[in-house]
């Protein structure tokens, strides 16, 4: 493969990598990749199929060709419906539309082996990603009007097989993410046409490590572990409306918020019964409980080093997470293969009283199904869909504020109808 045909591709994912809408609990992103849509997520530490090993464990670079490059793409439609159950925001009276919409994944990873036990590779991908947003008028717009958070992932990583039983695998990851958080500026006269806009980037380091155990020709079994990684977003606050500019609260300035992004871990297994059916495991946990609040700071102006008052902090309170999923694959001939694949998935949302306009989040359930679709030894297709059962989603956000604060911004009571659906395929080849 010639060497521009490969900085096009790396140009072209990055171009598309921010773009991300949560499909995980949180606002975690799973799709690293689409050919494991189909099994939802199931053995994604042991299965070492294609290239994009290298992010869920780097490890299993060493089941690969000598180079192998796995490139994907995954479409995601979350819905989220508000039904209004009593709330009460002053002025803010309007009904809203569904908060989600569809959003790309991309993912690119490229390996090599610098001899017969030593791999090394790069990924693209962009680990976490949301984004919900309403009409400006309805009636939890002093809650939120729109929250995008997106993230750019790149991942150097090297492995290591110690023997034929044992294979040791780590990486770096540097990345950027970028957050824009709207909304108006209160529920109250005057400030009901106010619109508040905070944007902020930063870009940090994490890593990852990862082992992977062949207990048998038929048997798999992958750990890893990836880090948290901490933001120290840097950006503006802008106001645009009638009250913009009336009082120091409500003038433009600098502004910022540190976040800690949630360290994970993965244990997977992949089992072939016989030469047609092959069973996966996956067992994973994620450290949301990094993320206790968000204070949104100003780093200029008059009121420099004070929180943005009308906004006070977001109060997530979030909780560490677990996932289970399971999965099978049978192979109908040489070309082709059937996926499945169920997963539950909770939440990092501990309540409706905790739970935000911006991430109306609950615990889900996956149901996936895809195929596989190999054309020659070098090359294989993978495409997969997932269904993302939610149950219906209570909200009382506003509740716990105090009273000063919650006049201000007003109390959203009522219910979420959401479900997300996500479509992926995934060319690989070695050579």
């Amino acid at each position: 493969m010639q060497r521009s045909t490969i900085s096009r591709l790396v140009a072209g994912v990055l171009a598309l990598a921010a773009s991300g809408a949560a499909s995980a609990a949180g606002f975690q992103l799973l799709e690293q990749n689409a050919s494991g849509i189909g099994n939802a997520y199931a053995g994604s530490a042991a299965v070492a199929e294609n290239a994009s090993t290298i992010f869920f464990n780097p490890a299993g670079m060493t089941q690969l060709p000598a180079r192998a490059l796995s490139i994907g793409l995954a479409a995601v439609k979350p819905s989220f419906k508000f039904s209004n159950d009593g709330s009460q925001t002053g002025v803010l009276t309007g009904n809203t539309s569904d908060a989600g919409g569809w959003a790309a994944i991309p993912n690119a990873y490229l390996s090599w082996a610098l001899n017969k036990d030593v791999y090394v590779g790069v990924g693209l991908g962009a680990p976490f990603g949301l984004m919900t947003e309403y009409d400006n008028d309805w009636v939890g717009a002093a809650h939120s009007t729109k929250f995008d958070i997106k993230t750019y992932n790149i991942n150097p990583s090297i492995a290591w097989r110690v023997n034929e039983l044992v294979s040791l695998g780590a990486g770096v990851s540097w990345q950027r993410m970028e957050v824009e958080y709207g909304r108006r500026a209160g529920a109250v006269p005057g400030l009901s046409t106010t619109d508040a806009t905070l944007k902020a980037d930063d870009d940090s380091w994490g890593w990852n490590l990862g082992v992977l155990f062949i207990l048998s020709p038929a048997t798999k079994v992958g750990f890893s572990y990836r880090s948290a990684i901490e933001q120290d977003l840097k950006g503006t606050l802008r106001f645009k409306g009638s009250a913009s500019g009336s009082s120091p609260l409500l003038v433009d300035s600098g502004a910022g918020a540190t976040v800690k992004l949630p360290d994970t871990w993965i244990l997977s297994g992949a089992h072939a019964i016989d030469d047609r059916w092959e069973v996966l495991g996956d067992v994973s946990w994620t450290g949301w409980s990094n993320i206790q609040e968000v204070d949104i700071m100003r780093t200029s102006g008059v009121l420099v080093g004070t929180p943005f008052e009308t906004a006070q902090k977001l109060e997530t309170r979030f909780r560490d997470t677990w996932r289970v999923a399971m999965g099978a694959n049978y192979r109908l001939n040489d070309a082709w293969r059937i996926k499945a694949g169920v997963a539950y998935d909770q939440t990092p949302v501990r309540d409706a009283s905790r739970r935000l306009t911006s991430l109306p989040d609950e615990d889900r359930t996956w149901f996936s199904v895809g195929a596989q679709w190999k054309a020659d030894k070098a090359s294989a297709l993978d495409l997969g869909l997932a269904y993302l059962y939610v149950p219906d989603t209570g909200i009382r956000s506003g509740e716990p504020i105090d009273p000063a604060v919650r006049k201000l911004r007003g109390f959203v009571k009522g219910n979420y109808d959401s479900s997300v659906w996500i479509l992926g395929a995934q060319y690989s080849m070695s050579f």
